[in-house]
């Protein structure tokens, strides 16, 4: 099992960026959460297999149709185990 952290900027908001994640982090069995930040950007923790976390990252670069993604910022957290991935809807 492997944990990151996510820090997305650019044009994240308003795109249904955590809507889409979630429902990528569903098909490839991804749990942790996704927020939007105060100074608009996304923010998440993410854990599951090696390959899956590197596949949910990957993504996060180019995120769905509207985004336009100008950094993401990975970092190793410790392992942590989650039930699910769960939108979170506020500050």
């Amino acid at each position: 099992m492997k944990t990151v952290h996510l820090l997305i900027s650019g044009k994240v908001q308003g795109v249904f960026f955590r809507e889409s994640a979630r429902k990528l982090a569903e098909k490839i069995n991804i749990k942790g959460w996704i927020k939007n930040t105060p100074d608009e950007k996304v923010e998440a923790i993410i854990s599951g297999e090696e390959d899956d976390v590197n596949n949910f990252t990957n993504w996060c670069y180019t995120g769905p149709q509207g985004a336009e993604v100008t950094d993401v910022i990975v970092s190793q957290q410790a392992k942590t185990s989650f039930e699910k991935f769960t939108v979170i809807r506020n500050y």
